[in-house]
C-alpha cells in the first residue's frame, strides 16, 4: 500500500479486456455493453465480443475499454457483479 491506496500494475489509460459470463440468450450481449457504456462513454461497437459455451447454455461477452484510472474499472466490476444474468465477472 502506498499513501493509504493499493499499488496497481496498470498505468492509465489503457486497454482493459473485462469479461461476463451469463445464460446464453440474444439480450445478454447487450445488457453488458450498455452497462459498461455507463462507465466508459466512448466504448466502441468493435470493442464487444460474445463467445457460446460448447454446450450452448453460457455465453461469454468480452468488452475492452480504454480504461482511464483504477477506480473506473472497479465500478465496472461492482456494476456486473450486482447484476443478476451475471454468473462471474473476470
Amino acid at each position: 500500500m502506498v499513501d493509504g491506496k493499493f499499488e496497481t500494475l496498470l498505468q492509465f489509460p489503457c486497454e482493459f479486456s473485462i469479461k461476463a459470463f451469463g445464460h446464453s440468450s440474444r439480450a445478454f450481449e447487450g445488457r453488458i455493453a450498455a452497462l459498461v457504456r455507463r462507465h466508459a462513454p466512448d466504448l466502441a461497437a468493435d470493442a464487444v465480443s460474445s463467445r457460446p459455451s460448447k454446450g450452448g447454455k453460457y455465453l461469454v461477452v468480452t468488452v475492452t475499454v480504454r480504461a482511464t484510472s483504477r477506480e473506473q474499472l472497479d465500478a465496472i466490476y461492482r456494476e456486473l457483479s450486482a447484476c443478476s444474468e451475471v454468473l462471474m465477472a473476470l
